[in-house]
């Protein structure tokens, strides 16, 4: 079991290393999932980036195989930065291409803006620069005393999903993997996000930036994500149609594929000629 030691706790990170020969060590991409999501999500991106790239994934604390800290516990986004980069010096990260979906995308965002020598390209997944209001945090909170976490969970899945956007066993191992988190970490986590706005901020991100966003997220608009492509120096924007807020999962080949060609784009090195 890989494990990132942090002063709050362990992360637990897993790793996928079977660059192609002919690319030596391979450069790495490390992944941040969001609030009810889980690494597994990404799974599906391994077939278009796994011959080219080292690829790390982590479940975010308060999730998972990751330190479940207690109710009380002092959460924040200068936390989670920290523990992106405990994972990435954990597994021999100098510098990394970093994407991140939901709160991951936010915490990619202040991550670049924290050790931005760390961090060779950024990709942002339904995820925005603007955190979460206190009345949805009230809403979450009302759902979950109500009817637990799979009351949460169901009503988190439609927000996430057209009904045909899965085959039900991927709905199913979605909705097994969200029912797994706690009331209070999903609640501190999106916590976290009340009253965040890293937009005075964002001209300072340099480096190349992808983002990609559902045209259906009920929680950040396209308008906001076009915002953010606005206010960034250097940054592409890739909007998906028919997809909603778990665009990462139910669209991770189209996702994969336009994330591997923003890499060659910017002078990653392309896969050896056949000889």
């Amino acid at each position: 079991m890989a494990l990132a030691e942090t002063a709050q706790g362990a992360l637990h990170y897993d790793v996928v290393d079977q660059v192609a020969p002919g690319y030596g060590a391979g450069e790495s991409i490390l992944f941040h999932h969001g609030i009810g999501a889980s690494a597994g999500i990404w799974t599906g991106w391994r077939p278009a980036l796994a011959d080219r790239y080292r690829l790390v994934t982590f479940d975010m604390r308060g999730y998972g195989r990751s330190q479940v800290p207690t109710a009380d516990f002092g959460w924040s986004l200068d936390l989670l930065v920290d523990d992106l980069f405990a994972v990435a010096d954990a597994a021999g990260l100098s510098r990394f291409h970093l994407v991140g979906e939901s709160i991951g995308g936010t915490v990619a965002l202040a991550a670049a803006l924290a050790q931005p020598g760390r961090i060779a390209t950024l990709t942002v997944s339904n995820g925005a620069h603007l955190g979460a209001s206190i009345q949805r945090v009230e809403a979450w909170r009302r759902q979950l005393d109500a009817g637990g976490t799979k009351a949460w969970s169901d009503a988190f899945l439609a927000d996430r999903f057209h009904d045909d956007a899965l085959s039900p066993e991927r709905r199913q191992w979605f909705a097994a993997e969200q029912e797994k988190w706690t009331r209070d970490s999903i609640l501190n986590a999106l916590g976290v996000l009340i009253g965040t706005d890293l937009t005075p901020r964002l001209p300072a991100i340099a480096c190349p930036t992808l983002l990609l966003h559902p045209d259906g997220s009920p929680f950040i608009p396209v308008s906001v994500m076009a915002d953010l492509h606005r206010l960034l120096p250097d940054a592409e924007l890739n909007v998906f149609g028919h997809a909603r807020h778990g665009l990462p999962f139910s669209h991770a080949r189209e996702c994969a594929a336009a994330l591997r060609a923003f890499l060659e784009r910017r002078g990653v090195r392309r896969a050896p000629a056949a000889r």
